[in-house]
């Protein structure tokens, strides 16, 4: 860089590069600077990433520089300097730029080259000491001409100006480096003493401003007293004889009237108080310094009162310079309100002179009689007001005023200063404690002047009350304190004696004083938090009484609030104690009132949840708050601080756990609402004094902007004809919550009425109602209120008032034919009024009916999902082993498999030969591809043969993995071939592939199963079954109140009520009962499975007892035990049908006790053995309860068969309407079984969170901390590979190829069948609910667009709003595994080779292998001539090794 540096110091610039992400900066160097160092002036960016190469090139000019990074030239290029930005000397010549100086007359900084006439003297600035600078003198002024001396200033002689900002301009006289100016009276343009204005000097020859200064013009004038015009900054001088203040002291008349100095004007002195009574003539003395005397010509002196705002003027005598009078004159005021008035006194000479008056002496106007009233009053006046008491005409007065003055004026100095005659006018309280200690306030008259007038003289109700000095108030009030009174004390006056005990000078009250005997009650509340605050109310009798209440809870004080006779009111203080139960005491003066009372200090509330986070600015939107102990307050209230500034809103107490909150407003200007979220430095609660509540740490309460609503027009006024919706634009109108559930309360009235609202983000749409005429729209939200404006909705009218009239008159002709022909068939109109009675009776009932299911199934859905939720938690997941799990699975419906057994050894020999040829590729490929190609191979067998083999490879899964994919290849080219849609492959099981898929994914998800899925599969399973079952399902046709499927829907009103039986262990007689809730409409058989699932709660269901081996007993209060049957002698036989015996049947009340014994032979209340044996309970129970394949588990009403014999049919709830022998009366109930409906998606409701859980777990890649399973990863990427081979880039393919592949082949499976995971019994409506949702979970993950209907199937608009969000999942699901790193061969084989040790002997190979045999004895000729065929099996000899086997394998049978 050496010789770089060097060429650059021409120009006196040195650029060095540095990397700084993301810009690229150049830095400017000097390496001449001081010091001969290097110095760093300006860091310029030049590239956008990237470091700066080396090389860099000056422009053809040297104006520019190009700089390069590895991918970018700075382009234009990089100015050599920008002086311009540099706008005073100081920081142009102090920035360093070597290239800048200052072009003086220009005022700007440049390149000295682009300043004109830079060469001449002092025109261009390369130093910071040659900046230009000013001096002026005087630097304040009031004269007309001034100097200005400059420095650093070039050649002027162009001339040059003076500006004074905009007030003025003028030429410059330029004499060497001084400019002088005249002035012309500026000072005129500036209020106040004076104005500080920018002298600045323009050149002529530039017409630009090369300096300025800051001046002061000042203006004596304005000073009008001579104090202020001499105390002045500036050069003022006061001239005394006119009375005026200037900056020219010759222009005063005379030289003795010059005033600099403040001790030489003219003013008044500090007087005594100045005491004038009204209505007295007097004159006023003033003590003064440097008076003037008045001029020939002016005026005297006089005295200016300004009373009540009228203006006195009185004339006054100067004696000399030192003294002046105001004349002999009375003064007056007006009303007897004040007793004493200060008024301003001025002091003035010829006219308007004013004298100063600095220590502002005042005149005091007093009158004695006013506010003085009793002689008391009267004496402890002022005593310079020389007041006193003239009794001969009772009143306040002066000496000279009171007609006989020697014997009847009482004054404070006088012999006879002691007034007589006091008078008690008030004592407060008038009750007290018999123990004393209260403080008796005594109000009266003439009371003493002294408090020892009165320090020993005062009794209340006879008891001594000691006066206490602190609340003495002379002649008008006494403060005692009550001794102890004797039990024989009751009540009494008060007295008292003024100075001595003489009856002029004793006064008794009115009032009688009582002694009160205090009690208490009770408190409430009676506990409150540990932190205080509670406001509690002690009640009793006599609580008013006394004087001073104290109350303490333990050792803390209760702070006094309020009492009256009935109640004291007091404030808990924090408790030093901590949480427990304390005394309360209750003093009253010296009293202490005994009852044993208690309160209990609670922990604090605490707040745990608040919903929802979030409300608008105004606030006043309802928030949920959760918490513990909140019952304990009284007023709670919820607070926000924003700006400083608090806003607090009221809550309502629930409960102890919750609350609700209008939300607080946030402390905004209204003018300058931001339209961003706000959050508030506090959010808390007031609780009281639990000060840990007041800021809530854990919130992130938002608060989001204020919706706005746009007016209608500019007129205000919306016009429009009626039954057109109403719509109000704005903004803001759905908070932008995370989750998008933002809803607030709109409420729109037209006029008074509301009118049913739809919102969205910029508009609230509003359905009007039935109104016509103008009206006020008025929309509220939150604390908001506004009106767009008026509504006016006109009526139709297109009828002109000829075709009006004509119409009425026709309309009139009309109605009389029609009361003509009413009066003719009056008879028949009688019956039409009886029909339409009636049809409107049974419309009424339909309608009321519509309305009580609609209700019911809101009530429900409300209070349903908390319920299963809380029941859900803490119960143990009863998975089946990996063995049954894998047998239910691959083959479902046989209990007891062959692969299960041992193999006779016989054959052992035979089937070794043959396992080794179904571990050879070839053969086993070719095995399957014969069996598919004969017609006798049916769809069971496929998927028979598929099992068994996937059971055989078990051990060797990496080999059953590779022929599925062969296998999987060759259906997909097939499918291709076939021309069949590419979207059908895998859709059905028509192949050993599809099915060994299935078991492929069996094998490999155990595991996922058991750690991650089976969780929220299992709770939805009990979920359904335990919603089922809170209302009825009908035990024969499986029908229920609630469900998913429409076809399993009860469609009747079925009265029933939820039981609960104790029931008796069985495990434990004396342990205590079990509670069990049941219905009173069950059969005896749902009784018992509901009383097994309640004891054996945690017990899988195939360690159960069975209810059919069970008897139900009755155990009455009475001691009597009956044994409860589905059928007995009892039970109801009607028309045909016998109905089967519930709760209700045997009447068994709530509470009863039951017990569940082992079946009995026979009872007294059973059917005869025959009987029983046709029409036993087995008999529907096993209609109802199966374990049959999943192609068996479709919702199928059970055949309602009768009995053999009899043709007697069995019903529960409701019989099978195909008999065709319904009631008349039921007709009703088919016209409304539609309605029934809502209790779907009631039901829906209440399980949506189980489904929604269920899905999010299947569809998430790593949820619950288990991550995606390999073989999901590797199947979908064989699919992938798949697909591009053949070249098929269509997404909805693929991604319909996935969903066959593993939803529909596995996960749709595990939905309906949850007893292949669980050790659980799955009745027929559980059956039919998860069917549904099984059908759901397809319709999510197929690509394709259902178009809904109203013929739509209930469970497809069931889930109609649901399905498009679990589409949105399914997609996303795929995506993330595709963007999932993909899985090597090496990896996976490791996987499956684990997977296959570690369930190496689960199934009996042989017994397998021998089942799969049998299908080569069936087709031996059509797979040994497709071995023959084949050349790799020629080249290995497998016909030849498959006809050993078949060879050993019957020499052995």
């Amino acid at each position: 860089h050496l010789d770089c540096a060097w060429h650059w110091r021409t120009l006196g610039l040195f650029r060095h590069s540095c990397s700084l992400s993301p810009f690229a900066l150049a830095l400017q160097i000097r390496v001449d600077g001081p010091t001969n160092g290097a110095l760093e002036y300006e860091i310029v960016q030049v590239v956008d990433t990237g470091p700066i190469l080396r090389d860099m090139v000056f422009s053809v000019d040297h104006e520019h520089l190009y700089i390069m990074s590895e991918k970018q030239v700075s382009l234009p290029g990089l100015p050599v300097e920008s002086c311009g930005q540099y706008k005073t000397c100081s920081t142009c010549l102090g920035s360093g730029d070597p290239h800048c100086g200052w072009c003086v007359l220009h005022n700007t900084c440049t390149r000295k080259e682009q300043c004109e006439r830079s060469s001449e003297p002092r025109r261009f600035a390369s130093e910071m000491k040659q900046c230009v600078r000013l001096t002026v003198h005087p630097n304040n002024i009031s004269v007309s001409q001034y100097n200005v001396l400059t420095y650093n200033v070039p050649e002027l002689s162009a001339g040059v100006n003076c500006t004074f900002e905009d007030l003025s301009e003028m030429d410059g006289l330029v004499v060497g480096n001084q400019i002088q100016f005249t002035s012309h009276d500026l000072y005129a343009f500036s209020p106040g003493d004076h104005h500080i204005v920018q002298l600045q000097l323009k050149s002529k020859e530039t017409g630009m401003t090369f300096a300025s200064t800051s001046f002061v013009f000042y203006n004596c004038s304005v000073h009008n007293s001579c104090l202020s015009c001499v105390e002045s900054p500036y050069r003022c001088h006061w001239c005394k004889y006119r009375h005026v203040c200037t900056h020219d002291p010759r222009s005063c008349s005379f030289q003795e009237g010059r005033v600099k100095l403040p001790e030489d004007c003219p003013q008044l002195l500090q007087a005594d108080k100045i005491l004038v009574p009204v209505e007295v003539i007097k004159p006023i003395t003033l003590k003064a310094k440097n008076l003037p005397q008045p001029q020939s010509g002016q005026r005297g002196y006089e005295c200016i009162l300004n009373i009540q705002g009228n203006e006195q003027r009185v004339p006054a005598l100067r004696f000399n310079s030192s003294s002046v009078q105001c004349q002999n004159t009375s003064y007056s005021y007006e009303g007897m309100e004040i007793n004493s008035l200060p008024v301003e006194l001025t002091v003035v000479w010829n006219g308007n002179f004013n004298i100063d008056n600095p220590a502002q002496n005042k005149v005091h106007l007093y009158k004695c009689g006013a506010m003085r009233d009793s002689c008391g009053l009267c004496l402890k006046a002022d005593p310079d007001f020389e007041c006193g008491w003239c009794e001969g005409q009772n009143q306040c007065t002066l000496k000279h005023h009171c007609p006989i003055p020697e014997n009847q004026w009482l004054e404070l100095s006088g012999t006879k200063g002691k007034c007589t005659n006091p008078r008690i006018t008030d004592i407060i309280p008038v009750t007290g404690p018999r123990e004393g200690g209260t403080k008796v306030t005594i109000r009266g008259e003439n009371l003493g002047l002294e408090f020892r007038d009165i320090a020993s003289h005062v009794k209340v109700a006879g008891v001594e009350c000691k006066p206490l000095v602190e609340g003495y108030i002379p002649a008008e009030q006494i403060v005692c304190e009550m001794g102890e009174a004797k039990p024989s004390q009751h009540a009494g006056f008060v007295e008292i004696c003024v100075a001595e005990c003489k009856p002029e000078f004793m006064a008794r009250s009115s009032q009688l004083y009582y002694f009160m005997t205090l009690t208490l009650s009770d408190l409430k509340p009676k506990r409150g938090p540990v932190s205080g605050g509670t406001q509690v109310t002690i009640t009793g009798t006599n609580l008013n009484a006394g004087s001073n209440v104290v109350v303490t809870f333990g050792r803390q004080p209760c702070l006094f609030y309020r009492r009256s006779t009935k109640y004291i009111v007091c404030n808990t203080t924090a408790s030093d104690d901590g949480f427990d139960k304390v005394k309360v005491s209750v003093r009253v003066d010296k009293a202490k009132i005994h009852q044993e009372l208690q309160f209990e200090y609670i922990e604090d509330p605490t707040i745990l949840r608040i919903e929802p986070e979030w409300s608008i600015i105004s606030g006043n939107t309802p928030i949920a708050v959760w918490g513990t102990h909140l019952d304990l307050i009284q007023n709670p209230q919820i607070r926000a601080k924003h700006g400083g500034k608090e806003h607090v809103n009221i809550c309502e107490v629930q409960n102890a756990t919750e609350m609700t909150c209008q939300a607080p407003a946030l402390a905004m200007d209204p003018n300058h609402q931001s339209e961003l979220t706000e959050r508030p430095e506090e959010f808390g609660f007031i609780l009281d004094n639990v000060q840990s509540l007041l800021m809530l740490n854990k919130t992130n309460f938002t608060y989001y902007p204020n919706p706005v609503f746009e007016a209608f027009n500019p007129s205000g006024i919306l016009e429009l004809k009626p039954g057109t919706p109403i719509i109000l634009k704005g903004k803001n109108l759905i908070p932008p919550v995370t989750g998008g559930n933002a809803k607030l309360n709109y409420t729109v009235l037209i006029g008074e009425k509301p009118c049913v609202v739809t919102v969205s983000d910029v508009q609230l749409l509003c359905e009007s109602p039935n109104l016509i005429g103008r009206h006020k729209v008025m929309a509220r939200v939150g604390g908001l209120e506004f009106s767009p404006g008026m509504v006016y909705i006109s009526p139709d009218s297109l009828l002109s008032l000829p075709a009006i009239v004509s119409i009425t008159v026709a309309g009139g002709l009309l109605i009389i034919f029609i009361v003509a022909v009413l009066i003719a068939y009056k008879r028949k109109s009688r019956e039409s009024d009886l029909t339409l009675k009636r049809l409107q009776m049974q419309m009424d009932n339909l309608e009321s009916r519509v309305a009580l299911e609609c209700k019911e199934a809101f009530a429900e859905l409300q209070t349903d999902i908390h319920e299963l939720t809380s029941d859900l938690d803490g119960a143990g997941i009863p998975f089946l082993d990996y063995r049954t799990y894998t047998m239910r699975v691959l083959f479902p419906g046989i209990e007891d498999h062959p692969v299960l057994r041992d193999l006779e050894e016989r054959v052992e020999k035979g089937l070794k030969l043959f396992a080794q040829l179904i571990n050879n590729k070839v053969f086993l490929l070719s095995f399957i591809r014969t069996l598919e190609s004969q017609r006798s191979f049916s769809m069971r067998d496929r998927g028979n043969v598929a099992s068994l083999i996937m059971t055989v490879l078990q051990s060797k899964l990496e080999y059953a993995t590779d022929v599925l994919k062969q296998l999987l290849a060759d259906l997909i080219d097939k499918n291709l071939e076939s021309k069949n849609h590419p979207k059908l492959l895998l859709r059905r099981t028509e192949s050993v592939a599809e099915k060994m898929l299935t078991n492929w994914f069996t094998f490999l998800l155990y595991k996922f199963l058991k750690e991650c899925a089976g969780e929220p599969l299992f709770s939805l399973f009990c979920a359904i079954k335990q919603q089922m079952e809170k209302g009825p399902i009908d035990s024969i046709t499986g029908e229920a109140r609630y469900s998913l499927s429409e076809d399993k829907l009860i469609r009747q009103q079925i009265d029933y009520k939820t039981l609960v039986l104790s029931c008796v262990n069985p495990d434990n007689v004396n342990s205590p009962e079990i509670p069990v809730k049941i219905l009173n409409c069950d059969t005896i058989t749902q009784v018992k499975e509901k009383i097994l699932d309640a004891i054996f709660k945690n017990v899988p269901c195939s360690h159960r007892p069975k209810a059919a081996d069970m008897d139900l007993e009755w155990r009455q209060t009475s001691g009597a035990r009956m044994i409860l049957q589905d059928e007995d002698i009892t039970t109801k036989i009607e028309n045909d049908w016998k109905r089967l015996n519930t709760l209700a049947h045997y009447q068994v009340p709530d509470g009863s006790v039951v017990a569940l014994v082992s079946k009995q032979v026979t009872a007294y209340n059973a059917v005869n053995n025959s009987t029983v044996s046709r029409t036993s309970a087995s008999k529907y129970e096993n209609m109802i309860r199966y374990t049959g394949s999943p192609d068996s588990l479709r919702s199928r009403t059970p055949m309602i068969t009768p009995d053999l014999e009899s043709g007697v049919k069995m019903w529960h709830l409701v019989k099978n309407h195909e008999h065709g022998d319904q009631k008349e009366g039921d007709r009703g109930s088919k016209m409304v079984s539609e309605i029934y409906l809502t209790r779907l998606l009631a039901t829906k409701g209440t399980l949506q969170k189980f489904v929604d859980d269920l899905f999010e777990t299947i569809f998430s890649t790593a949820h619950r901390g288990s991550a995606l399973p390999l073989a999901i990863k590797y199947m979908f990427d064989f699919l992938d590979e798949q697909a591009d081979k053949h070249n098929i880039h269509d997404p909805h393919v693929r991604h319909t190829w996935k969903s066959n592949c593993l939803p529909l082949r596995f996960w749709v499976n595990m939905i309906k069948n949850p007893q292949f995971v669980f050790d659980i019994h799955k009745n027929s409506i559980t059956d039919a609910c998860l069917s549904v949702v099984a059908q759901t979970f397809m319709d999510s993950c197929s690509t394709s667009e259902h178009r809904l209907g109203k013929d739509s199937p209930s469970n497809k608009l069931l889930y109609a709003k649901d399905i498009p969000s679990y589409k949105n999942w399914v997609e996303r699901y795929y995506s993330d595994i595709g963007k999932m790193p993909a899985i090597s061969d090496q990896d996976m084989n490791a996987y499956l080779a684990e997977q296959s040790r570690m369930h190496m002997n689960e199934f009996n190979t042989m017994s397998a292998l021998s089942e799969i045999y049998s299908y080569v004895g069936k087709y031996s000729e059509e797979i040994l001539g497709a071995l023959d065929q084949d050349d790799q099996a020629g080249k290995q000899k497998l016909a030849y090794k498959l006809e050993q086997v078949i060879t050993l394998m019957s020499i052995d049978s």
